[in-house]
C-alpha cells in the first residue's frame, strides 16, 4: 500500500477519467445568438455560453437524469456521430452546428452539418435548442431581475410559455431568482406571484397548469 501513494501523488486528477460528454455548438453570425455551446457530462451537469473565449463563464444547472438518459440514447442511436449527418440537400442555411461526443477514454468523434435528414439527429438537435433557448431565458431573468425589474414579468412569461409546452430544461435552476422575485415588494404584485407560482410548479408542490390565461392574457 506504502508504494502506491506516490504514484497517486505523482498523477494527481489525470488517473481519474472524466465522464463521458455530449457537445452540441451552433455558428449562424447574423443571428441572436450567432454562437451557442452546450455541454453535458453524463452525470447531468450542463454548462451553457454564448462565446468562444475560453474565459467566458458559461451558465451551469444541472439536468435531470430522465433528460440525459435520451441524449445520450440519441447519441448512442447516431453512432456517436461517427458517421456523416449532412443532408447534402440544397436547403436554406441555418448554421453550422456540430455533434461531439467526448468518452472517458479514447479519441472524440463528432459530425457537422446545417441539415440532416436522420430522425434522431432532428430529435437531438431539437432537444438541446430547448436548452438553449431555456439558457437564454434563465439570462434574461438574471439580467431583468438586478436591471430592468419592469422587464421580469415578460421575462418570466417566457419562461412560463417554455414550461406549458414541456420546452423547459431544467427549472429548478431557476428556483433562487424566481424566489427572490416572489419574496421582494420591488417588482411588480403581478411578477411576484407569476413567480411564485412557477416556484411551487418547478419544486413539485403544485401541478402544472392547464394554461387558462391570466388576468394579464399571457399564458398561466
Amino acid at each position: 500500500m506504502k508504494g502506491a501513494i506516490p504514484v497517486l501523488l505523482l498523477c494527481g486528477w489525470s488517473c481519474f477519467a472524466a465522464a463521458p460528454r455530449l457537445v452540441f455548438t451552433k455558428s449562424f453570425p447574423g443571428s441572436t445568438p450567432d454562437y451557442v455551446s452546450i455541454v453535458v457530462d453524463k452525470a447531468g451537469a450542463l454548462e451553457y455560453k454564448e462565446s468562444q473565449k475560453e474565459d467566458e463563464q458559461p451558465v451551469k444547472a444541472q439536468l435531470p437524469e430522465s433528460d440525459v438518459a435520451s441524449l445520450f440514447s440519441l447519441a448512442e442511436k447516431l453512432g456517436y456521430f461517427k458517421a456523416p449527418l449532412e443532408s447534402g440537400l440544397k436547403v436554406a442555411n441555418t448554421g453550422k452546428k456540430t455533434f461531439r461526443f467526448e468518452p472517458e477514454t479514447g479519441t472524440p468523434t463528432e459530425a457537422v452539418f446545417n441539415y440532416s435528414l436522420d430522425v434522431s439527429a432532428q430529435q437531438l438537435l431539437e432537444k438541446f435548442e430547448q436548452i438553449a433557448a431555456t439558457e437564454r431565458s434563465y439570462i434574461d431573468l438574471d439580467r431583468t431581475v438586478h436591471f430592468d425589474k419592469l422587464g421580469v414579468n415578460d421575462a418570466l412569461a417566457e419562461i412560463e410559455s417554455l414550461w406549458l409546452r414541456k420546452q423547459l430544461a431544467a427549472p429548478l435552476q431557476f428556483v433562487p431568482l424566481l424566489e427572490r422575485v416572489s419574496s421582494r415588494p420591488a417588482f411588480m404584485h403581478l411578477a411576484r406571484e407569476r413567480a411564485a407560482r412557477l416556484k411551487d410548479q418547478f419544486t413539485g408542490n403544485v401541478p402544472q397548469s392547464s394554461g387558462a390565461a391570466d388576468t394579464d392574457g399571457k399564458a398561466k
